[in-house]
C-alpha cells in the first residue's frame, strides 16, 4: 500500500487499482469573466485495496469528497494529478466521488478555452474545448488516459441566447431569465479526450444519412452557405464508412463547426467535430480548388475516426497511429469514392512523401513509440504517425488485397467497439482473418524507425536486390524489413510480387515483353520496382535500370505514381550523396513534357534553394533549367480559368505560378504584378480568382522594398477588411516572403500583433524568404521567451523552431543554434529541434558534396542549350511540313 500521496508523483501513467464508470459533469462558464466553474459526481469502480484515488487534474482549483469523508487532496502540478487520500482502504466495489471545481477560459487552445469572434461589429467570446491528447483534465478532474473508457452525462449552465453544443443531443433545456440550463443525453463508452462543448452564437445548416443520421455544420453567423460542401461530404462520408466498416455510426447526430481561434486542423471529438475555418468552409467565389481539397479530405479524416478512434480507441498513445494513420488513409479512400476526378490516391503520395523525408532523420521515431509522460504526446502528432502510419497501411492493404482487408477491419471494428486497442490486437485479427504473416511483417514497420532503400543490380536475367536502411545523411542504419517487392518489365501488364525477408535476394526477370526480333532484351527495355509507390521504402537504381527508366519516362510508358516514385527517389539519393546532382538534373529533363498535377508538384523541388548556397555562380542557370522545365505547362494554361477545365488542371495553374514567381521568372512577376494592381482598385474583378491570388502576393512581395512598400501595404490593407480566414492565410503566408530583411522582419513583428490569430503564425512562418532566414533567427532569439510564453502548444512552438532553424546549410550555424538552445530544451519542441538540427548538418555535407562534382557547370550548360535547341528543332519541322503540303 502507498504511504503517501508522494508515492505518485513522476508515474508515467496512473494506478490502476480504481477506474472511472460515469461522470455526471456540471460546467458553468463565463464568458466575460474567462473563467468557469463546475462539479461532478463520478462513479468509480474500486478494483484493488488502495486508501487513495489518483486522478488527472492541471490549473484547476479541486475541493473533492465522496461517500467517505477524505483525509486529504493533494494536487501535483509538474505531474498533473490530484491525489485524494482516504483514513482507510476503500472497498472493493462502486463508490462516488463528488467534486468542485473553479479554472480559467485560457487563450491557449487547449483544454477549456476562449475563442474571440464578431458579432455586429462587436468582438466577443465564445467558450471551446479542446482535449486530445491529455487537457480535459484542465477541464474537469479526470482519469485522463484513453484507456478508462466511461459514460459521460453533462449539464451546462450557459447565456440563454447562445447555442450550447456537446457530444450527444440536447434532452432538456430550462431557462431563468439570462442564463439556461441545458442537459444532454448521456454518452456511450468513450475516452476523456473525446469530450467536447462549444458555447457561442451560430448558424447552422442540416442534412442527414440514409439511415436518418441528422448532420450538421455551425459556423459563425452569416456564413452557413460556406458549410455546404462539408456538410455534402460529411453525409456521404458516414455513408460510405457505414458500409466500409459494416457497422452503423454510433451515436444519434453528427455537428461540425468551425472555430476563429483553433490550433490544429480538426479535431475528431465524438459527435461534435470541431475545425479551424479554413478546414471547414468553402465559397465558390472566395475560396481556391486546393481550399475544397483540404476541406473533403479533412473533414473524411475526422470522420473516419468516429470509428477508428471513437469507437475503438487505441490503449495508449504508443498507439497513436491506429488513429491518424487509419483516419489518413481511409479519407483517400473516401475522396477517392466521392470525387474519382481529383486523381486522389495518385495525391496521396504526397502524405507517403512527407512520411518518407522525415523518417530518413536518425531523429525519426518508430510508428509505435513510447510514451513515459503526458508533455511528451505532442510531439508525435507527426508525419510518422499520420503520414507513414498510413502509408504503410496502403502497402499492406496492396499485399493482402482491398477485399481481404477491407473484410478483416471490419471483424477488427466489432470486435474491439467501445473498447481499446494495441497494435497488436489489429494484426492478430488481420491474421487470424487472412492466414497471411501480417504481425511478422508488419512489426518490422511499426516497432523498428526507419525504412529501406533496395539496391537494384540487372545481371543478364537476374535482378539482384540489397537492402539498407536509408538515412539522408548518407550513411546506412542497422534496419532490417520484410518488404513486399513489386515488379514490372516492360509492361504493366506482368507483374510479380515476393516478400524480401533477408538482406539480399534476386528475382528472374522475363524480357519478353520488351525483347527485340532477335528474342534479346530490347533497347527499349525498363524494369520498375515497388509499383505505383505501394511499398514504404526507396529503390536505387544501377545505371543500366536508371538508364531504362529515363527513356520510359520520356516515352510517356509509366504511370503518374511511378513517375513520381523515381523522381522523389533520385532527389532523397542525391541529398544522401548516394548519386549526383548531376544526374537529378539529368532525369528532371526527362519530365520536360509533363502536364499532370500530380506529377509536377513533385517535380518542383528544392533544388533552386540548395543552390544558392552550394553553387552561387550555377544559381541562375539551374533556376532556368526548372523555369524551362514548367513554363510550357504554365503557358498552355495561362492564368485566367478556361470553362470546363478539371479541377487538377486549376490546382496545376497555380503550382506553376507560385513556382515560377519563387524561381524568379520575371515574365511571371511582372503580370501578378499587373493584375494585383487592377484587383486593389477593383475587387471584384475576375482578374484575379482565388486560385491565383497566392502568386500575385508573392509576385508583389518579390518587388518590395523598404523603400517601395506599397505592394506590403496593399496586402495588409486586404487583410485587415477581408472576414475570409483562407484569404487571411494566403496573405500572412505572402508578407514574410521578401527578399528585404527589414521587411520580413516588419512581417513577423506584425505577427505578434493582436491583428493575427496564434493559430495563423505557421502561415507568416512558412512563408520566411530564403534572404530573410539570418533575420529570422535573430529575431526567434530576441523574442523566444515571449513565442514560448504565447505558443505553449508543441505543435505551434514547434513551428517557430522547424521554420528558423531547418532553413539554414552549414555545420557553423547548426553549433550556434545548439548553443542558444542549451539549457533552454523543453520536451514540447526537443524533437522538432533535434530533427532541425540533422537536416542542417545534411544539406551542409550535400553542399559539400555538389561543389565537388566534376561535371556539374557542364551538365546545366548542356541542359540549357538542349532546352534552347529543341524549340529550333521543332520550329524547323514545322516547316519543312508546312513545305511537303
Amino acid at each position: 500500500m502507498a504511504a503517501s500521496p508522494e508515492q505518485f508523483r513522476g508515474q508515467a501513467r496512473l494506478p490502476r487499482c480504481a477506474s472511472p464508470l460515469r461522470y455526471d459533469l456540471r460546467l458553468r462558464p463565463d464568458l466575460a469573466a474567462c473563467a468557469f466553474s463546475g462539479s461532478e459526481a463520478v462513479a468509480v469502480a474500486v478494483s484493488a485495496p488502495t486508501r487513495f484515488l489518483v486522478l488527472n487534474a492541471a490549473e484547476l482549483a479541486v475541493d473533492g469528497s465522496s461517500d467517505l469523508v477524505p483525509s486529504e487532496v493533494v494536487q501535483f502540478e509538474e505531474d498533473e494529478i490530484v491525489v485524494i487520500g482516504f483514513g482507510q482502504d476503500l472497498p472493493i466495489g462502486e463508490g462516488v466521488l463528488k467534486m468542485d471545481f473553479t479554472g480559467t477560459l485560457n487563450d491557449q487552445m487547449r483544454g477549456f478555452y476562449r475563442s474571440k469572434y464578431e458579432y455586429k461589429g462587436e468582438s466577443r467570446n465564445m467558450a471551446v474545448t479542446q482535449f486530445e491528447a491529455a487537457d480535459a483534465r484542465r477541464c474537469f478532474p479526470c482519469w485522463d488516459e484513453p484507456a478508462f473508457k466511461a459514460k459521460f452525462k453533462l449539464t451546462l449552465e450557459v447565456p440563454s441566447e447562445l447555442v450550447a453544443l456537446s457530444n450527444m443531443p440536447v434532452i432538456q433545456e430550462t431557462v431563468h431569465g439570462p442564463l439556461k440550463t441545458v442537459y444532454y443525453e448521456e454518452s456511450p463508452l468513450m475516452s476523456t479526450y473525446l469530450v467536447a462543448i462549444v458555447v457561442g452564437l451560430f448558424d447552422y445548416i442540416e442534412g442527414s444519412t440514409l439511415e436518418g443520421t441528422k448532420v450538421r455544420v455551425y459556423t459563425q453567423v452569416g456564413k452557413s452557405n460556406q458549410g455546404k460542401f462539408a456538410l455534402d461530404v460529411a453525409v456521404k462520408s458516414l455513408d460510405l464508412f457505414k458500409d466500409y466498416f459494416a457497422t452503423p455510426y454510433p451515436l444519434p447526430k453528427l455537428d461540425m463547426v468551425a472555430i476563429p481561434d483553433f490550433a490544429a486542423g480538426a479535431m475528431e471529438n465524438y459527435g461534435l467535430v470541431t475545425y479551424r475555418e479554413t478546414a471547414l468552409l468553402y465559397d465558390e467565389l472566395l475560396s481556391s480548388a486546393s481550399n475544397k481539397q483540404q476541406v473533403a479530405i479533412t473533414v473524411a479524416h475526422e470522420l473516419a475516426h468516429q470509428w477508428f478512434g471513437n469507437l475503438v480507441t487505441m490503449e495508449w498513445w504508443t498507439h497513436l497511429w491506429l488513429n491518424e494513420g487509419f483516419a489518413s488513409w481511409v479519407s483517400y479512400l473516401a475522396v477517392e469514392a466521392l470525387f474519382p476526378e481529383w486523381n486522389n490516391w495518385t495525391q496521396f503520395l504526397d502524405e507517403t512523401t512527407s512520411g518518407l523525408r522525415l523518417d530518413a532523420l536518425a531523429e525519426s521515431h518508430p510508428i509505435e513509440v513510447d510514451i513515459n509522460h503526458a508533455s511528451e504526446i505532442d510531439a508525435i502528432f507527426d508525419s510518422i504517425s499520420y503520414d507513414k502510419g498510413a502509408s504503410v497501411i496502403r502497402m499492406l492493404q496492396s499485399y493482402l488485397g482491398a477485399e481481404r482487408f477491407q473484410k478483416a477491419l471490419a471483424s477488427y471494428i466489432k470486435k474491439y467497439a467501445y473498447s481499446n486497442a494495441k497494435t497488436e490486437h489489429l494484426w492478430a485479427v488481420l491474421e487470424e482473418e487472412t492466414g497471411e504473416p501480417v504481425k511478422d511483417l508488419m512489426t518490422t514497420w511499426t516497432k523498428q524507425q526507419g525504412y529501406p532503400v533496395i539496391y537494384a543490380k540487372l545481371d543478364g536475367h537476374d535482378l539482384h536486390l540489397e537492402q539498407a536502411q536509408f538515412l539522408s545523411d548518407g550513411s546506412s542504419g542497422p534496419g532490417l524489413w520484410i518488404v513486399p517487392i513489386t515488379s514490372c518489365c516492360g509492361s504493366y501488364a506482368a507483374q510479380k510480387k515476393f516478400l524480401l525477408k533477408g538482406k539480399t535476394d534476386k528475382v528472374h526477370i522475363d524480357f519478353s515483353v520488351s525483347q527485340d526480333a532477335g528474342g534479346e532484351k530490347g533497347e527499349n527495355c525498363w524494369i520498375k520496382l515497388n509499383i505505383d509507390q505501394t511499398g514504404f521504402y526507396r529503390v536505387k537504381y544501377d545505371d543500366e535500370l536508371a538508364a531504362g527508366l529515363e527513356k520510359a519516362i520520356k516515352a510517356n510508358k509509366l504511370s503518374l505514381m511511378d513517375k513520381i516514385g523515381i523522381v522523389e527517389d533520385s532527389y532523397s539519393l542525391s541529398v544522401a550523396r548516394k548519386q549526383t546532382l548531376t544526374s537529378l538534373l539529368r532525369l528532371l529533363s526527362a519530365y520536360r513534357n509533363e502536364s499532370d498535377y500530380t506529377v509536377l508538384s513533385h517535380v518542383c523541388l528544392g533544388i533552386d534553394k540548395i543552390s544558392v548556397d552550394a553553387t552561387p555562380e550555377l544559381c541562375r542557370d539551374i533556376k532556368q533549367l526548372l523555369i524551362n522545365l514548367l513554363l510550357s505547362a504554365a503557358k498552355t494554361l495561362g492564368w485566367d480559368p478556361k470553362d470546363g477545365e478539371s479541377h487538377l488542371d486549376v490546382m496545376l495553374r497555380s503550382l506553376l505560378l507560385i513556382a515560377l514567381v519563387k524561381l524568379g521568372h520575371d515574365e511571371t512577376i511582372n503580370e501578378g504584378v499587373r493584375r494585383f494592381h487592377i484587383f486593389i482598385e477593383d475587387r471584384k474583378t475576375n482578374i484575379l480568382p482565388p486560385d491565383t491570388r497566392k502568386a500575385s502576393y508573392l509576385a508583389v512581395m518579390r518587388t518590395v522594398t523598404t523603400s517601395n512598400r506599397a505592394g506590403y501595404d496593399a496586402l495588409l490593407k486586404i487583410y485587415r477588411e477581408t472576414a475570409e480566414a483562407q484569404e487571411k492565410s494566403r496573405i500572412l503566408g505572402s508578407l514574410s516572403s521578401c527578399p528585404d530583411k527589414d521587411i520580413v522582419l516588419e512581417a513577423l513583428s506584425f505577427m505578434l500583433t493582436d491583428e493575427v490569430r496564434n493559430q495563423d503564425a505557421f502561415y507568416v512562418l512558412g512563408g520566411i524568404s530564403l534572404e530573410g532566414r539570418e533575420v529570422a533567427w535573430a529575431w526567434l532569439k530576441e523574442n523566444w521567451d515571449l513565442v514560448l510564453k504565447t505558443w505553449p502548444s508543441s505543435s505551434l512552438i514547434s513551428d517557430f523552431v522547424k521554420s528558423t532553424v531547418s532553413r539554414f546549410t552549414t555545420e557553423e550555424k547548426a553549433a550556434e543554434v545548439s548553443e542558444f538552445f542549451a539549457g533552454k530544451i523543453k520536451p514540447s519542441f526537443e524533437r522538432a529541434l533535434k530533427q532541425s538540427l540533422e537536416r542542417v548538418r545534411i544539406s551542409a555535407r550535400w553542399i559539400e558534396s555538389i561543389r565537388s562534382e566534376p561535371n556539374l557547370a557542364q551538365t546545366v550548360d548542356e541542359l540549357l542549350q538542349h532546352d534552347v535547341y529543341l524549340p529550333f528543332v521543332v520550329l524547323v519541322f514545322v516547316i519543312l511540313m508546312s513545305g511537303c503540303r
